[in-house]
C-alpha cells in the first residue's frame, strides 16, 4: 500500500538519521535501496548504521498512536541487540509534530533502560527560502 504522507514522513527521518551520522542500509519506498525485513513481527521503515552501530527507524501516524499494542511493540524494537557482538540496537521514531506529546506519554510507561535507546523525532518539512526572495525584500538602495 503506497500513501504519499508515509512516503515524504519517512524522507524527513531519512534526513534526520544523516544528520545523525547514519549510512542508511534499507529503507522503505526507496528507489535504489532494499525494503527492509521485518523485525520480529513488526514492520521496520528503515535500518542504518554508523560505523560498527545499528540504528531502527520507524514513523508513526495518527492510527499507529491509537494501537493498544503500540506500547509493546516499542518496547520490543527497542529492546532489539545486533546478533553476534550484542550491542543495542538505537530505535529512532518519527511523529508529526501535532502527536508529539501523546507519544511521549506513552514512553513514559516504559522502563528506564529502554527509554535510553530510543530517540523521538518531530518530523516538519523545512521551508526553502531563495536568496532571490530574500533580496525582493530587501530594501531598495537606488530609485
Amino acid at each position: 500500500m503506497f500513501e504519499p504522507g508515509k512516503r515524504k514522513s519517512i524522507d524527513l527521518l531519512v534526513e534526520e538519521f544523516w544528520k545523525l551520522g547514519y549510512m542508511t542500509l534499507s529503507r522503505k519506498f526507496g528507489t535504489y535501496l532494499p525494503e527492509p525485513t521485518r523485525v520480529g513481527d513488526f514492520d521496520v521503515d528503515i535500518i542504518a548504521r554508523l560505523k560498527k552501530s545499528y540504528a531502527i527507524g520507524i514513523t508513526l501516524t495518527d492510527e499507529d498512536l491509537n494501537d493498544p499494542l503500540l506500547v509493546g511493540k516499542l518496547n520490543f524494537l527497542a529492546t532489539r541487540h545486533t546478533k553476534f557482538t550484542n550491542k543495542r540496537v538505537m530505535l529512532l521514531i518519527g511523529i508529526p509534530k501535532d502527536n508529539y506529546k501523546h507519544l511521549r506519554a506513552l514512553t513514559d510507561k516504559l522502563p528506564h533502560e529502554v527509554k535510553k535507546n530510543l530517540k523521538i523525532f518531530q518530523l516538519q518539512e523545512k521551508e526553502i527560502i531563495s536568496s532571490r526572495h530574500q533580496r525582493d525584500r530587501g530594501k531598495v538602495l537606488f530609485s
